[in-house]
C-alpha cells in the first residue's frame, strides 16, 4: 500500500464534517477565548456534542484549549480558542494511519473484538446524546429524530427513516409489517478504515446509535447495521423495543464483510 494513501488531506480543516466546520469558524469569529456554551448558542449543537467536536479540533492542532482566567473563587471554566492558520506544508496528518493501525490491534488482541467494539460504541453514543427530562417520555419519532441527529453531527449523512418493508410471516403464509425503521447513512466518515476493518469500525457505529438509543429512553432498539449495502449507503435498522424480548444488548455484531 502507498504510504501517501494513508495520509490527511494537507489542509488543516480539510475534511471537517459540517458541524465541525461550523465550531471552527465560531472559534475563529470571536474576538476572545469562548466556553462551551457560547459555542452550543452559536452552533446550536447540545453540549456534549460541541465539547467533542472542541476536543477534536484541540487534538487535531485546530484549536487550544485552556482554564479561563478568573478573579473571583470557584473552579474556572475551560475556554477555546482557534490556532493561528498554519502552512498546509508545514506537517502531515496521518490520522488514517493511526487508525488503521489501532483498529488492527484490536482486531488482532481481542478474541471478540465485535463485542466489544458494540459496547465501546455504546458509550460514546450515550454521551453524544441528548438526554431527556427526567419524566419526559420520548415515543419513537422524537427517538429517531434525536438520533439522527447525532449521526448528522457525527458526519454520517443520514436520510429520512422509512418504515422497514413488509415481510413474510414463517409458516404463516401471510405478510405482515414488522413495525421497524431503517435509517439510510450516505455517508461513512470512517469509510477507508471501516472496508478494512469491518467488524471492529462497522461494530462501533452499531454499538453509538444504540448507546444514543439508550440515553433517551428510545422505545426503539438498533437491531443490525448493513453497512455498504450501496458503494455509499449503510442501513440502520430499528424495531420496536417490545420485540426485543431481552432489551437492549451488545452482543449483536454487523454481518462480516461479503
Amino acid at each position: 500500500m502507498d504510504a501517501s494513501t494513508l495520509t490527511d488531506p494537507g489542509s488543516p480543516d480539510a475534511g471537517l464534517g459540517a458541524s465541525r466546520r461550523r465550531v471552527l469558524q465560531t472559534l475563529r469569529a470571536a474576538a476572545t477565548p469562548v466556553g462551551v456554551q457560547e459555542v452550543c448558542d452559536a452552533t446550536g449543537l447540545h453540549a456534549n456534542t460541541a465539547r467533542f467536536h472542541l476536543d477534536g479540533l484541540v487534538t487535531a492542532g485546530l484549536a487550544q484549549r485552556r482554564a479561563e482566567d478568573r478573579g473571583r473563587p470557584g473552579r474556572p471554566r475551560m475556554v477555546y480558542q482557534a490556532t493561528a492558520t498554519e502552512d498546509p506544508a508545514a506537517g502531515m496528518r496521518s490520522y488514517r494511519l493511526l487508525a488503521e493501525m489501532l483498529t488492527g490491534l484490536v482486531t488482532h488482541a481481542l478474541p471478540e473484538p465485535g463485542p466489544a467494539a458494540v459496547a465501546a460504541g455504546q458509550v460514546w453514543g450515550r454521551f453524544l446524546a441528548q438526554r431527556p427530562a427526567p419524566l419526559q417520555r420520548v415515543d419513537a419519532h422524537e427517538a429517531v429524530r434525536r438520533l439522527t441527529a447525532v449521526l448528522a453531527d457525527v458526519g454520517f449523512a443520514p436520510g429520512p427513516a422509512q418504515a422497514e418493508p413488509t415481510t413474510v410471516a414463517a409458516g404463516a403464509g401471510r405478510s405482515t409489517a414488522s413495525g421497524g425503521r431503517v435509517i439510510p447513512l450516505h455517508h461513512c466518515p470512517f469509510r477507508e478504515v471501516a472496508v478494512q476493518q469491518r467488524d471492529v469500525v462497522c461494530s462501533l457505529h452499531l454499538g453509538l446509535i444504540r448507546g444514543v438509543l439508550n440515553e433517551v429512553r428510545a422505545p426503539v432498539h438498533a437491531d443490525r447495521l448493513d453497512p455498504f449495502v450501496e458503494p455509499t449507503v449503510c442501513l440502520a435498522h430499528l424495531s420496536p423495543l417490545e420485540d426485543q424480548p431481552n432489551g437492549p444488548g451488545v452482543d449483536q455484531q454487523v454481518p462480516p464483510p461479503g
